[in-house]
Formats: structure tokens, C-alpha cells, sequence
């Protein structure tokens, strides 16, 4: 056992494989950033949870730019554990989401799993999410840390506030929005495209692709952080309120950007309307002097931004198009690596 190993002990219980798992093909996605003294008491877990799976799997480890030996100790480890350990590096750090992304991008899997590699987040769960999400016919199996293991003011407080907020607002109720442990089918997950900050809205923009009825929650085991120290933290509390205006924004009106700056702009635009008529009659039959009253400016102000807000929703219905019609574009560079053939570079049930 490693010293890693003896500091960070392994769950003394053996991975419960579900019973009737259906076949299929599983990814486990993990960003790393500076964590080089949790890559290889990340892998010795995962591998003891997933050394009795039945079916084929594959790591997909995704280094966000680490300055530290992360990248050295991942190719080291991968040498020792075979192809199914697959590297992702990236140029630079593009940040949690980007590298999320990534790994989602050369997952290979029916089933994706996404996991944080700072030994948090137990591997061992990973089976038990997998048997509920196929077995329930799901799209998405988020894990809930029930017994979490961080500190009240700084993390849990704020958590759970951002829970509840993000779930009143997006429609999709879950207890643990932050859990990067998560188990998704993979025809879903693919359809979704994460930019900026929105990893911890994902369950939120995977319910713009399938109902929120095929999305669940599922109590997962926590542990205190052992080496390193956390980077992508739910502390950037401000940036959480405006990643939710935007979120609010695609659930409801992606594909019809036009209705909501055209709801405003007619809105406004009527709104003055009404005030410069009110004038327009006080002036005509009474003969009053309506020239410096702030009234005939504020009608006049709501009038031009009722036009230029129609205005913006023309563009925003045309931005979209281009925007669903290319399609193309991504949100982090990746070193090249080898390809690999869809049959390569799986483990397989019983290998040593």
C-alpha cells in the first residue's frame, strides 16, 4: 500500500456490483488542477471500485493546466495501469468547466461518470449510481453529500443556499447541486455544451435536453480532503447569481431569444407610449405646457429602449441561428495524443 494510501484510507467495504446491470460501456471523467499528490491514491480507488465491473471502462483524466508534477505523476500512473487510463492535457488552466467538458468530449462510454479528483468524491459509489441510472431508464444520477465534510461557514452555509436558489429558480430539485459526482447516459450529457462557469448547473442545462422527471439524486459517501487544498470552490458566491440569470435565460428562452428582449421592448415602448399620449391630450385640450416636464422625458426615454430592445431580440434570433446552425466551436485547447479505435484502451472484467 502506498503512503498516499496509508494517509487516505481505502473504504474497508468491497464494491457492491448491482445485480441485472444492463450492458454498456462506462467513462469516468476527472478534471484535475495541482493535484499531484492525489493521482495516484485516486486511481488505487477507482480501480478497487471498478476491478469486479462486468463490462468495459475507461479513465478519462483531464489536467487543467497544473503547474505542479500532476501531469508527470498521471502519465506515470498510466504506464502502470494501462490504456484505459487516458490523459487529456490541456494548454493552459481554462477552469473547471472547460476541462469538464473536455473529458466529455473523449469520453467513449454509454454511461459517463464525472468525479472531482481531490478524494472527496468515493469511486465506490460509482456502481450503485450506474445500476439506478440504467436500471430507472435516467439520463441523470447526481450524487448528494448528505454527510458532507467541509467547514459550515465557508462552504456548507453558502451551499446550501445556492441549492435551494439554483432549484426554485431552474425547476430541477435536488438537495446537492455542487457534487461533481454524477452518473449520466451519455446520448444526453453530448447534447449539452458547457461554456464560462456552468459546471454546477449542469443537472439545469441537461433539463433543456430530456425531461427532469429522468433526473435523480442519490446519497454518496464525502470525505475531508486530504492533500492540496480546494480550487474550485463554491466561493465565487456573486459570479453563482449571474451564472443563474443566464441559466434562467437558455432554459426558458434559447431558442427564442426574440419573446424575452421583445417582451421588455414592447413593454417599455408601451409603457411610454401611454405617457407621451397622457401629454400629447393634456396639451391639446387643456393647452398646458408640457415642454420641461421630466414626464415628457421619461416617456420619451421608454420609447427609444422599447426600440432598441426589439431591436437586440432581432439580433439575439439571429445570433442564434448561426449559433445552432455551426455548432463548432469549443471552450479549451487540448494537447494532441494518439487516437485511439473505438475497441482500444477498455478495461476489461477480470483484467489483471
Amino acid at each position: 500500500m502506498t503512503a498516499a494510501s496509508q494517509l487516505s484510507p481505502l473504504p474497508p467495504a468491497q464494491p457492491q456490483i448491482p445485480a441485472n446491470l444492463p450492458p454498456h460501456r462506462l467513462s469516468v471523467v476527472v478534471p484535475l488542477y495541482n493535484e499531484e499528490d492525489n493521482v495516484a491514491p485516486l486511481l488505487e480507488r477507482i480501480h478497487l471500485a471498478l476491478g469486479p465491473y462486468p463490462y468495459p471502462w475507461e479513465v478519462v483524466i483531464v489536467d487543467d493546466g497544473s503547474s505542479d508534477r500532476t501531469v508527470d505523476n498521471l502519465e506515470a500512473a498510466a504506464k502502470h495501469y494501462g490504456p484505459h487510463v487516458r490523459i487529456v492535457a490541456l494548454m493552459r488552466n481554462f477552469k473547471q468547466t472547460a476541462a469538464m467538458q473536455a473529458g466529455l468530449d473523449a469520453a467513449r462510454g454509454d454511461v459517463i461518470v464525472t468525479m472531482d479528483g481531490d478524494l472527496q468524491n468515493d469511486p465506490i459509489d460509482i456502481p450503485r449510481m450506474v445500476g439506478r441510472l440504467l436500471n430507472e431508464d435516467l439520463d441523470l444520477v447526481a450524487g448528494w453529500r448528505k454527510n458532507r465534510k467541509d467547514g459550515m461557514v465557508l462552504r456548507k452555509i453558502p451551499s446550501k443556499i445556492a441549492n435551494r436558489l439554483i432549484a426554485k429558480i431552474t425547476g430541477v430539485h435536488l438537495q446537492d447541486y455542487g457534487c461533481s459526482l454524477k452518473a449520466f447516459r451519455a446520448s444526453a450529457i453530448k447534447n449539452v455544451r458547457l461554456y464560462g462557469e456552468m459546471h454546477r448547473f449542469i443537472p439545469a442545462w441537461l433539463a433543456t435536453v430530456t425531461t427532469p422527471r429522468k433526473i435523480a439524486q442519490e446519497e454518496v459517501t464525502h470525505h475531508a480532503r486530504m492533500f492540496g487544498q480546494s480550487k474550485y470552490g463554491i466561493s465565487r458566491t456573486f459570479r453563482v447569481i449571474l451564472d443563474l440569470i443566464f441559466v434562467y435565460f437558455f432554459m426558458r428562452f434559447r431558442t427564442r431569444p426574440g419573446h424575452f428582449f421583445g417582451g421588455i421592448g414592447l413593454g417599455l415602448g408601451a409603457l411610454g407610449m401611454v405617457i407621451l399620449g397622457y401629454l400629447g391630450l393634456l396639451k391639446l385640450f387643456t393647452g398646458a405646457s408640457i415642454g420641461t416636464r421630466p414626464l415628457l422625458f421619461g416617456g420619451f426615454f421608454l420609447v427609444i429602449a422599447g426600440v432598441q430592445m426589439v431591436t437586440s431580440g432581432v439580433l439575439a434570433e439571429l445570433l442564434t441561428r448561426v449559433y445552432f446552425e455551426s455548432g463548432q466551436s469549443q471552450a479549451y485547447v487540448a494537447r494532441e495524443s494518439a487516437a485511439l479505435q473505438d475497441e482500444q484502451g477498455w478495461r476489461s472484467a477480470g483484467a489483471q
